[in-house]
This record gives C-alpha cells, structure tokens and sequence, in this order.
C-alpha cells in the first residue's frame, strides 16, 4: 500500500497471535462441564466417605447402597470430563492442541473403561445368575485382585494420569490457569503413585490416587468452569 493511503485492509492487519475455535461453544461446553465434574465428585467424596466409615473392616469393600451410588455417579463423571478435556481441546492455542488431543484420547480411554467396568458391577454384579457362581468376587468385586478391580485400576491410575499430564499444559494464561494446571500435574502425580498399590499388594496404599482424582480435579474442574466463565463475559462485554 502507498504511504499516504490512511485506510487500512483487514487481511493488513495484525492477527492475534490465536483465537479459540468456536469459542462461544468451547466456553459454555468448559462451564457446564468443568461445574458438572466438580460437582459431581464432591457428592462422590461425600458417598465414599460415608462407605468407607460404614466398613464393617479395613479390607472389606464398600456395601450396598453406597456402592451402587458410586457406580452410578461415575457413569455421570465419566462423559463430563471427556466434555472437559474437548472444551479445553477447542481453547487451546495451535501449538498446544496436539497435546490437549492426546490428553483427550486418554481421558475418552479413562471415562470408556471404568464406565464399562462400573456398568457390568451395576448391572450384572448381583445378578442371580453370577452371584451364586464361585468366580463372581474374581470379576466383580472391588476387593483385590479381581478383573474389575484391575480395569479401574487401569482407567484412574494409568489412562487418567496421562490425561491429565497432556492436557496441563494445553490450558495456557497465568491466574487461575497456572493453578489448573498445577493442579492437573498434581492429580496425575499422585494417580499414578496409586499403583504402588498394586505393587505391594496393599490397596490401601492405591487411596493416594484416589486423592488426585476425586479431590484435586475436581478442584481443577471448578476453577476451569469460572475461567471459562469469565473469559466468556469477558468478551461479551
């Protein structure tokens, strides 16, 4: 363009250096899902707690009906961390994606193999037609080791941790950013030092993973909901 011409093209014009893809949807999709996790999982904390001050033991598994209302809200928690890690995904900048894709891969790994295995232990756990069988508790239980026991283990301690690392440093900004994803390397951390449980036989050494997952996500959760809560009056003005 020649000096003296005052006016401006907009393809002259600086772009930002990235704009979130489809931002309004990515904003309310992280709101709904960052609340519905955090949310969520403290009604999960609170049923676990009072299960485990009901064990008639240490070793014994939670009982009826607290187990099947942990079962039925990870069926919930599930999806909405999916959604989640999608919305953080769609507000990520372009260099960051491929690792919010990854960290989304995992989280849909996590959310698929524990919804399965708390699903079939709903569903199929009491039924008249495994409960009498010998090899019922080998499957279903919660009491180790079981084929159910290991899948979970293989979903929160494995597939989430990795998650979690992937989509950390997806969500950029200083403030509450830095606290989400201080947070989210936080609940990796100590998910995957929750296999040392499985190392030394010892399930109770596995509760410092449940720490990451049902405590400081959900923390992360809710601090993502009011980021994205915020960035989206932000720009709306």
């Amino acid at each position: 363009m020649k000096s003296g011409n005052s006016s401006v093209c907009a393809s002259d014009a600086p772009a930002p250096q990235y704009a979130p893809r489809w931002p309004a949807e990515a904003w309310r999709l992280g709101v709904i899902s960052g609340a519905a996790v955090a949310a969520l999982c403290f009604v999960y904390l609170v049923v676990l707690v009072i299960g485990l001050a009901t064990l008639p033991s240490p070793d014994h598994p939670v009982q009826q009906p607290w187990l099947a209302l942990l079962e039925l809200l990870i069926l919930f928690i599930a999806p909405a961390m999916v959604a989640l890690a999608v919305a953080i995904g769609c507000s990520a900048p372009p260099g960051r994606l491929p690792l919010a894709l990854l960290g989304l891969v995992f989280f849909a790994m996590c959310a698929l193999t524990t919804s399965a295995v708390h699903f079939c232990i709903l569903v199929l756990g009491a039924h008249a037609a495994f409960a009498g069988e010998p090899w019922s508790t080998l499957v279903f239980s919660f009491r180790w080791p079981s084929l159910a026991y290991a899948l979970d283990i293989l979903a929160w301690d494995v597939f989430f941790p990795l998650g979690a690392l992937f989509l950390a440093p997806a969500v950029q900004g200083a403030g509450l950013a830095r606290g989400v994803r201080a947070l989210l390397v936080i609940s990796a951390v100590l998910a995957l030092a929750g296999l040392a449980g499985v190392v030394l036989g010892d399930m109770q050494v596995r509760l410092i993973g449940v720490v990451g997952y049902v405590l400081c996500f959900p923390i992360a959760a809710a601090m993502l909901a009011l980021r994205f809560h915020r960035e989206r009056r932000a720009v709306a003005g």
